[in-house]
């Protein structure tokens, strides 16, 4: 998922395309929101050990997308745009954190019955 936003990102014409649809806060915000959501439940170890990969790995995924657009003329990496990323990152993060236990536990009685 992480190469589809990056290729498509990096596609000329298609962040104005899309940026009609929603702005560029709102879609880094659900991008990496999944791609954490993906990573940690992905993960191994306990939740906060998850917790803490998936905030880390965010933060590398976001930067790399930020120096892709660098080499890009039409496109312009941006300090602003990481700081989203790694905002949704932490915030999915920390709220799986939190609910994991829950979420588990739920799962186990769904399939018990």
């Amino acid at each position: 998922m992480f190469i589809l936003i990056v290729v498509i990102g990096s596609l000329p014409g298609a962040r104005e395309d899309i940026g009609q649809l929603a702005s560029g806060g709102v879609l880094h915000s659900i991008a990496y929101a999944i791609l954490a959501m993906l990573t940690f439940i992905g993960g191994n170890g306990n939740e906060s050990r998850r917790a803490l990969w998936t905030v880390l790995k965010v933060a590398a995924m976001g930067a790399i997308d930020e120096c892709v657009q660098s080499f890009f003329p039409y496109r312009t990496a941006a300090v602003g745009d990481w700081l989203v990323d790694l905002t949704a990152g932490a915030v999915i993060s920390i709220t799986l954190w939190k609910l994991w236990p829950k979420l588990i536990n739920q799962a186990s009685v769904v399939c018990d019955i």
